[in-house]
C-alpha cells in the first residue's frame, strides 16, 4: 500500500511535469538540461517528507528546489570554468557582442545565475520579496538588487524600457528638520 507522500510524487510528477520543466528551463537558462533539474528537485523535496498536503503545495516546494539548485550548479560551474582557466593561464572568454533578440529565454541565459532566479521567482512565479530571499537564502536587499539588474538587463537586450509614470519619477525632497529650542519645554 502507498503512503500519502509517495501517491502525491507521483500526481504531481504525472500532472505537473511539463510545467516544472518549462519553470526549470526559465530558471537554468537551459532546455537540456531542465528534466534532470525538475527531477532532482522532486527527490530533495519528497526524500525530506516535508510537509504538504496538496499538490498545488508539493508543486510550490518543488519549484523553489529548482531554483536552490539551478543556483548551486551554476555557481559549481563557473568554479570549474575559471580553475580551467586559471589552470591554463588563458584570460576568461569575452561576453557575446550579439544580443539574443527578443526571445525572453535566449535572453534570460545572459543574466547571472542569482539574478535569473530573482527574475524568475519575482516575476513569473509571483513570489514575494521575503519568500524569494527565503527560496535562494539571500538577504531582502540582495533580492531586490538581483531582481533590478537583471530586469534592468533584460529590459537592454531585449530593447523594451520599463514603465515609468510621474510618480516614480517625481524628486525626492528630504523632510525638513523639526527645530530644536535648547532649553525648551520639557
Amino acid at each position: 500500500m502507498a503512503r500519502p507522500w509517495e501517491l502525491l510524487l507521483d500526481q504531481v510528477a504525472r500532472e505537473r511535469w511539463p510545467r516544472l520543466v518549462a519553470h526549470a528551463a526559465l530558471v537554468a537558462g537551459s532546455t537540456s538540461e531542465a528534466p534532470d533539474l525538475v527531477q532532482e528537485a522532486l527527490i530533495a523535496t519528497f526524500r525530506g517528507r516535508a510537509r504538504f498536503t496538496t499538490v498545488e503545495q508539493a508543486e510550490a516546494y518543488v519549484r523553489r528546489a529548482i531554483a536552490s539548485r539551478a543556483v548551486d550548479e551554476a555557481r559549481r560551474r563557473r568554479r570549474e570554468r575559471l580553475v580551467a582557466l586559471r589552470a591554463a593561464a588563458e584570460p576568461p572568454p569575452p561576453e557575446a557582442a550579439d544580443p539574443p533578440g527578443r526571445d525572453v529565454v535566449r535572453a534570460l541565459a545572459h543574466l547571472s545565475p542569482r539574478e535569473r532566479a530573482c527574475v524568475v521567482l519575482r516575476q513569473m512565479d509571483d513570489l514575494s520579496v521575503t519568500e524569494t530571499a527565503a527560496v535562494l537564502n539571500l538577504s531582502e536587499g540582495s533580492v531586490k538588487r538581483y531582481t533590478a539588474d537583471g530586469l534592468a538587463k533584460l529590459a537592454r537586450i531585449l530593447g523594451t524600457h520599463p514603465h515609468t509614470d510621474a510618480a516614480e519619477t517625481a524628486p525626492v525632497r528630504p523632510a525638513p528638520r523639526p527645530r530644536i529650542v535648547p532649553g525648551g519645554a520639557r
